[in-house]
Order: C-alpha cells, then sequence, then structure tokens
C-alpha cells in the first residue's frame, strides 16, 4: 500500500521561514503553507512595516515522509522536524483546511496585514513614553495619521491628548464566539 502525502511542522532556521518555504516548494510534490502577519511598527528610525511568520521557527509542509524525509531535512533554511521522542507526528488535515480557509479570506498571498483596532469609548492604557502607565478612554479615532484622542486623567485634571497608535496598549477583545 502507498503511503500517502501527510502534513508535518518542519522546524526552520531562525527568522528563515520564507526562505525554507521558497525552497521546500521547489521540491517535487511538497505542498507548503507558511502563513505571515504583516504589520507597524515603531522603531527607533520611526514606523516601519514588518513581516513575519505567524508561527515563528516553522511552516507546515505536505509531503510523503518515507520518500522525501532526507530532502526535506537537508533544504536550505530547514532545521529538522517537530519530534515527540523518535516519532514525527502529523497534522491533521482537517487543521490544515480550516488554517488555510480562515486565512484565504482575510490574507493576501499568505500574508494577513493586522492593524489596531480601537473605537470610541476603548479604555487604553499608555506604554511609552512620560506618561506610561496612565489609563484613559479613547474620545477620537484619526486613523488616516495614526492617532487617537484620549481623555486621560493628569494631574487632577481631565486632558485630551493625541497619542500615536503605536505608544498605546490593546484593548482585549473577545473572539466572536466567546461571551463577554
Amino acid at each position: 500500500m502507498e503511503e500517502q502525502r501527510q502534513w508535518y511542522v518542519v522546524r526552520t532556521q531562525t527568522k528563515r521561514e520564507r526562505l525554507a518555504a521558497e525552497h521546500l516548494r521547489g521540491l517535487e510534490e511538497i505542498e507548503v503553507f507558511c502563513p505571515m502577519l504583516r504589520y507597524r511598527k515603531a522603531t527607533r528610525r520611526g514606523k516601519i512595516w514588518w513581516e513575519e511568520a505567524l508561527f515563528p521557527s516553522y511552516v507546515l509542509a505536505c509531503f510523503h515522509m518515507n520518500e522525501q524525509q532526507r530532502a526535506v531535512s537537508f533544504c536550505q533554511g530547514v532545521r529538522g522536524f517537530v519530534k515527540f521522542g523518535n516519532v514525527i507526528p502529523s497534522v491533521p488535515q482537517w487543521f490544515i483546511d480550516e488554517m488555510k480557509l480562515t486565512w484565504q479570506e482575510h490574507a493576501e498571498n499568505d500574508v494577513l496585514t493586522v492593524k489596531p483596532r480601537f473605537e470610541k469609548g476603548d479604555e487604553v492604557e499608555l506604554a511609552h513614553g512620560p506618561l506610561q502607565g496612565l489609563k484613559g478612554s479613547v474620545v477620537e479615532v484619526l486613523p488616516g495619521i495614526e492617532r487617537v484622542k484620549v481623555l486621560l486623567e493628569f494631574l487632577g485634571q481631565q486632558q485630551m491628548i493625541d497619542i500615536d497608535l503605536f505608544t498605546l496598549l490593546l484593548p482585549r477583545r473577545p473572539l466572536p464566539d466567546e461571551e463577554p
């Protein structure tokens, strides 16, 4: 009986998920799923777009283990497989199908762009700067310039200030299936 192709978790070198995925795709009869996140990040040089893997140091690959284990193991960017003792477990097909379906609905070319989302009335906390730790509520969202107006209690008075989105801690929102 011929072995079925199955999905496996492949360990990659640090920050080399894309490289490993590209080289694995170059091998015959190997399907790869490497979901990436894209987001704005504040740095000393200013705000930049940053991309990183949803699963840092891992990609998902579908192949015949008996026939292609060696080729996958020695592929550029690959460190090995996720193992439990000597067992390399496969990932259930239903999990991959759900991941791909969800990802395709929201992502473009396996890259999902993530943006901070604030709504009027959200309680937020300043994460950086001289007012770090102060809490306030969002009064207005200014998406074009990536800023929000926040009402803070400061020096015994309520003050409205414009704050960069990247200096705020995001409020936790329940997932659609979660009860508040």
